[in-house]
């Protein structure tokens, strides 16, 4: 009798915890499950549970996206570089291009953004006075949750924790984060134990554009540099601000760094910039690109590839420690999903580690 009473308990049990088992399985599997996601901006959104298409809105949030989840996104905001096809996945080189809401070649297409199905659309980067109202505008318009996430070089750790939390890609998400602090806090490190050059970064096919101080695209430099290009309005534009030779031979640097497809190629044979304290002891550099420019333009993640290379190049005593190669090769690795050669790095540095 106990026997029979005892297998009944055991048999009530597994039908409990059966059901149990269903209903949870059934509730993880609806597709239709959604939660509330809060983004940078104080927006809480509705957002699926499980989100396996996304779509970004501008370049910074394609680099960004393209390290996390490659393989969730619908489309491309600009068509990749010819550059980049060296160091990706060929299968993402025809993805859709769907444009981007600030600034660049074009709006974002929303014919385009409707027909790939994202199930939500993602802005990473410096939030305008408009940013709230804009993602609100277009969610309206679409019916698709749109979310702005916040970055800045020092702030990447935390965007790509929300970013996991937002995907369910928290491990993934947690690994780029920690490389991101590890890299930022070696920099912070690097400039406060050294004493810091006076530099200047040379943009645009005349060279006399600056990256002023202050400025958004300005982050490394004014970080790990005396940045000499302080001006009264500090473009907010990639560009930089245009300024005359005679304020370049004024503030007359110990270092310049120019820009990819500005005149490092041509400088040293220019008499007005022969009269420039670097370019006479040849102390400038070209800044390196692959699939994007080091240093920003746009001034996404890839900028701590600017801080690892910036550091070796201006103070190599305090960098000694540090291999630029293998720091890169890790970067390509985690960012790009590319297992970067020895001769890749070769060309990409070319022109930017000194005569």
């Amino acid at each position: 009798m106990k026997a029979k009473k005892l297998l009944a308990l055991l048999l009530a049990v597994v039908m409990v915890l059966g059901l149990m088992a269903c209903g949870t399985k059934k509730k993880e599997e609806d597709p239709n499950a959604t939660r509330t996601f809060t983004d940078s901006t104080g927006r809480e959104v509705e957002v699926p549970v499980q989100i396996d298409k996304v779509a970004l809105s501008g370049p910074m949030a394609q680099i960004v996206l393209f390290a996390l989840c490659p393989d969730k996104l619908v489309g491309v905001s600009n068509a990749w570089s010819k550059e980049a096809q060296e160091y990706l996945d060929e299968k993402y080189f025809n993805m859709p291009q769907i444009g981007q809401l600030y600034g660049g070649k074009g709006e974002l297409n929303l014919e385009t953004l409707l027909q790939s199905g994202a199930q939500v659309v993602i802005d990473v980067g410096e939030p305008k006075g408009s940013t709230k109202e804009d993602m609100d505008s277009l969610q309206q318009q679409t019916g698709i949750p749109f979310i702005h996430i916040t970055a800045d070089t020092e702030s990447y750790p935390a965007a790509y924790r929300m970013l996991g939390d937002l995907l369910n890609m928290k491990d993934e998400a947690q690994t780029l984060a920690a490389y991101c602090e590890k890299i930022y806090d070696r920099t912070v490190s690097i400039a406060g134990s050294v004493e810091k050059a006076n530099v200047l970064y040379v943009t645009g096919d005349a060279g006399q554009n600056v990256i002023a101080s202050g400025s958004y695209h300005a982050e490394i430099l004014d970080l790990l540099t005396n940045n000499l290009a302080v001006v009264d309005d500090p473009s907010s534009k990639g560009t930089g601000n245009e300024v005359s030779m005679e304020q370049i031979l004024t503030w007359d640097p110990d270092v310049v760094i120019f820009a990819p497809e500005s005149i490092y190629a041509t400088v040293q044979d220019d008499a007005a910039w022969q009269s420039v304290t670097a370019i006479k002891n040849g102390a400038y550099y070209e800044v390196p690109f692959g699939p994007y420019n080091w240093m920003g333009f746009p001034p996404s993640v890839q900028r701590y590839l600017g801080m690892m290379w910036l550091s070796k190049v201006l103070y190599p005593d305090a960098t000694a420690q540090y291999d630029l190669f293998d720091d890169v090769h890790e970067y390509y690795e985690l960012f790009y999903h590319c297992d970067l050669t020895r001769a890749q790095y070769d060309a990409l540095v070319a022109n930017s580690l000194g005569k």
